[in-house]
């Protein structure tokens, strides 16, 4: 690119930023602009950093002369433009979503602090609902800039029933949590675990319906760190839950009523349903770098 060979022949020269700005009649940063590809040079000012820097013009465009003679330099400068523009928007895009994320880390780490710190019940419960609930919030409305899919895609539409889905879920547990801790409903223990099981059930179920429909993203879904790195691996995970969500929930529910640990019961489950799709997206990943795909 253009900034790097800028960069390149101007410490050839030997010459600080400060020294060619003063040549080119610029400020410092414009020329740090050029070089760190945030701005491009027009044409006029090109031709004067090829005389300061001694360096033919297609050579600071990485062409021969040729290729400069058929395509304009105007027009080769406006498809570099384009080119930083693009780029310049990724960057953005990729910066937003990082802080979003950030949002959301630093809430769920909050949540955690609150756990640990107030010993009260309910304003504990009500304290790391609070967190969580904007957590979500923060995912609902920016699941297109986290995702980079358009806001009208199937799949966004997909994200959004899936986020108020846990929404619905979650607050309903909250809200369970919070009436049980003031004993305006009371619920034995066999009724306590035949309420988590019809829960956990009711999420595994719903998220094998919606798996396979999941965009490629590294906020939801299957996040391991061999399927946040390829799509066909991703989708293949997301396929695979979606084939194990039915039989485990029968096996679960069965197992809950038959088996008196339930706890044990509701971790083997949860272990299932993430290993088997977990593990046969990690076999398939290693063939496929091994074989080079």
């Amino acid at each position: 690119m253009i900034n790097e060979k800028i960069r390149y022949y101007r410490k050839k020269r030997g010459m600080s930023q400060e020294e060619m700005a003063v040549k080119l009649h610029v400020v410092r940063q414009t020329v740090s602009k050029w070089e760190t590809g945030h701005s491009v040079p027009d044409a006029d000012i090109l031709i004067h950093i090829s005389e300061v820097l001694e360096v033919p013009v297609c050579q600071l465009l990485d062409l021969n002369e040729t290729s400069l003679e058929e395509k304009s330099l105007s027009k080769e400068l406006e498809r570099l433009n384009q080119l930083l523009a693009e780029k310049n928007k990724k960057e953005n895009i990729i910066r937003e979503a990082y802080k979003k994320r950030s949002m959301i880390v630093a809430l769920s780490f909050l949540s955690l602090i609150l756990v640990l710190t107030i010993k009260n019940e309910l304003l504990s419960i009500l304290s790391i609902g609070m967190c969580l609930f904007l957590s979500i919030l923060i995912l609902y409305r920016n699941l297109a800039l986290l995702t980079s899919l358009t806001t009208d895609n199937m799949r966004i539409r997909i994200l959004r029933i899936t986020t108020i889905f846990n929404v619905i879920i979650f607050l309903a547990c909250m809200i369970l949590s919070f009436l049980m801790g003031l004993g305006f409903i009371k619920i034995n223990a066999e009724n306590e675990k035949l309420l988590a099981m019809s829960i956990i059930s009711c999420v595994i179920l719903f998220s094998g319906i919606i798996s396979h429909k999941l965009p490629f993203s590294k906020h939801t879904g299957l996040r391991l760190p061999w399927t946040v790195q390829d799509e066909d691996t991703w989708n293949l995970a997301h396929r695979i839950i979606g084939y194990v969500s039915f039989p485990i929930v029968i096996l679960y529910i069965a197992a809950t009523f038959s088996i008196d640990n339930f706890e044990a019961v509701t971790l083997c489950a949860m272990i299932a349903w993430i290993g088997i799709p977990g593990l046969l997206s990690l076999i398939y990943y290693f063939q496929k770098s091994t074989k080079g795909i």
